[in-house]
Order: C-alpha cells, then sequence, then structure tokens
C-alpha cells in the first residue's frame, strides 16, 4: 500500500506522451497499488504554468512532469512564480528527446520506476537558476552549442536522439562564425572576465545538455554555485583539435577551455547571441544570470550524481 503520508500527487503529461502505452500503464498500476496520482495532459505554451497554479491551490503536495528538458522548464518556471511555502515538490518522468536534465539526474526512463521513485521518496531541496524573466533549471547554452540544438529538426532529434546533434553540428560547422562577448563573474573576493570571440558559453547548474555533451560534469545542484564552460573561438583545424583534446578533459584553464564556478555572471555580446535555456531558445545582447540556493525542493533517487552529501533529505506531509 502506498505511503499516506504522500498524499495527492499530480502528474503534468506533454500532449504528445499522453497515448503511450508504458505510461498509462504505469500510472493505472500505482493507483491500483493505492496512489493518489492524478493527471493533467498539456495541448500549448502556458499549459503546464497553468497547472502548477492549479495544484497549488488544490494543495497538491508532490509534482511530476512527464515530457522533455522543455516541459521541466515550463514547470520550474510555474514554481518559481509562487511563494516558496506553496511550491510542490518536483520530479521528473523522462518522455522528451534528449532528456539531458534526468539523464544527469540519474531517473529511470522506464515509466512505472520513474513514476513510483517521484512517489516514494523523500523531497530534497536544490537550486534553480534565474536569468533576466527566465528561471532554469539544468544549463543555457549559448554560441555555436544552442544554435545546432536550436536547429536541430524536431523529427531528427526523435529518431536519433543525442545523435542529431552531433550529425547537425559537422553540417553546420563549416559555415561557423564566433560570437564575439565579455564574460565578467566574481570568485570570492576577486572579479574577473574574459572578453574574445566565443565558440561556446554554458552556464549550468545540472551536468549536460545538447543531447548527453558532459559541459559541466562537476556540477552539483544544490551547491549554490554555477559551473560556468567559457570555450574560445578557434581559427584553424589544428587549434580546433586542440580544443577539442580540452573539452575532452575540461581543464580548469587550458588554451581555449576556461571553467569557473561562480553565483553569479555577466554576459554581453557584440550582436545578437543565441542563448537555449533548458531547451527553450532565446536570442540576447546582454543578461545576467544568478543561482537562488535551494530555490525548489525534488524528487529524486537517493545516488543521484547532481546531489552533494550535505542537501538533507525532507518527508512530505503535503
Amino acid at each position: 500500500m502506498a505511503d499516506t503520508m504522500a498524499g495527492t500527487a499530480r502528474l503534468i503529461l506533454n500532449g504528445k506522451s499522453s497515448q503511450v502505452p508504458e505510461v498509462r500503464e504505469a500510472v493505472e498500476a500505482l493507483r491500483e497499488e493505492g496512489y493518489d496520482l492524478q493527471v493533467r495532459v498539456t495541448w500549448e505554451a502556458g499549459d503546464g504554468l497553468r497547472y502548477v497554479k492549479e495544484a497549488s491551490q488544490d494543495g497538491v503536495g508532490r509534482l511530476i512532469v512527464g515530457g522533455g528538458d522543455g516541459s521541466v522548464n515550463e514547470v520550474v518556471n510555474g514554481l518559481m512564480r509562487l511563494e516558496e511555502a506553496n511550491r510542490a515538490s518536483l520530479g521528473i518522468l523522462p518522455l522528451g528527446s534528449a532528456n539531458d536534465f534526468a539523464r544527469g539526474l540519474g531517473v529511470s526512463f522506464e515509466p512505472l520506476n520513474a513514476l513510483r521513485t517521484a512517489l516514494g521518496v523523500s523531497s530534497r531541496a536544490v537550486d534553480v537558476a534565474h536569468l533576466g524573466e527566465d528561471y532554469f533549471i539544468n544549463m543555457a547554452s549559448g554560441g555555436f552549442g544552442a544554435q545546432v540544438t536550436t536547429s536541430t529538426p524536431r523529427a531528427l532529434k526523435r529518431v536519433l536522439g543525442g545523435g542529431a546533434y552531433a550529425l547537425m553540428g559537422m553540417f553546420k560547422v563549416w559555415h561557423y562564425r564566433p560570437y564575439s562577448g565579455l564574460v565578467r563573474w566574481r570568485e570570492g573576493d576577486r572579479e574577473d572576465q574574459i572578453e574574445a570571440p566565443l565558440f561556446l558559453l554554458a552556464i549550468a547548474n545540472g551536468s549536460q545538455a545538447g543531447g548527453g555533451q558532459q559541459l559541466a560534469p562537476q556540477a552539483k545542484i544544490d551547491d549554490g554555485l554555477l559551473d560556468v564552460l567559457v570555450v574560445r573561438h578557434f581559427s584553424s583545424l589544428s587549434e580546433m583539435r586542440q580544443l577539442m583534446a580540452e573539452l575532452e578533459r575540461i581543464p580548469e584553464n587550458g588554451d581555449f577551455v576556461r571553467t569557473v564556478r561562480t553565483s553569479r555572471i555577466v554576459f554581453r555580446a557584440d550582436g545578437v547571441f543565441p542563448l537555449n535555456l533548458d531547451g527553450e531558445p532565446r536570442y540576447l545582447r546582454e543578461f545576467e544570470a544568478s543561482i537562488i540556493p535551494r530555490a525548489i525542493r525534488m524528487l529524486l533517487p537517493p545516488s543521484s550524481p547532481l546531489l552533494s552529501s550535505s542537501s538533507p533529505a525532507r518527508a512530505e506531509t503535503a
């Protein structure tokens, strides 16, 4: 029998996945076990925000988002529009094409297992990043990487999964142009900056983006810091090879790759800069990104690689 302390849970399910047999079977099986699991299906932009507000008004303690990174992003933005005391704990049922955040978290891709985890574990406090009027929980990637991710055809993503991004990258790299910009941050009492043509800028709370690219392998979602990856422009084939070699090991400070850990970063571009927030495209000339520590609570596998050992679990009482 389900833990009665878990109370009502609600699954916000992307409409494209509403007829997946494994999802329907998992929901029915858990209801038969005694879980109070309700379902809401999204059909258009804004539905996720509306369902989050509705869940708060109804006193729902656990929200599970069934979809990809974009669906998770919309629900996180909905939660951040509420007062902290009114935010439900968030679980994930991965049903997208890339599912970068879920993969980094170690969430099961088997619907019954993913739902059972979200219904049964205690919640953990995690950070959320803030950029302009938007929030993101996994990663904002800018420059060439964001351009490739945004332009990859949706059908190709579904067929090839993460491999679609690499394929599209090969098609586009010969037409690549750098994005000139200034990146500024603070580490402790010292301010630092980089002003250079950029190949890629990644501002990470989670560890990966772009269909499985590990851009911040040391990131934790509960440490109060952003992991920033700055990749400079290359101008020759030999420099590109060196850049790729540095990305393989992601050094703290190489010739082309620089990593930074900070709670706030400011960026200004010479022109329009393509930016991808958890799979959602933006085009900005300047922005400031910061971390909001322990902003929401998530329902995650206890052994999730994105959790630090200092993040205590909390039993749900809603």
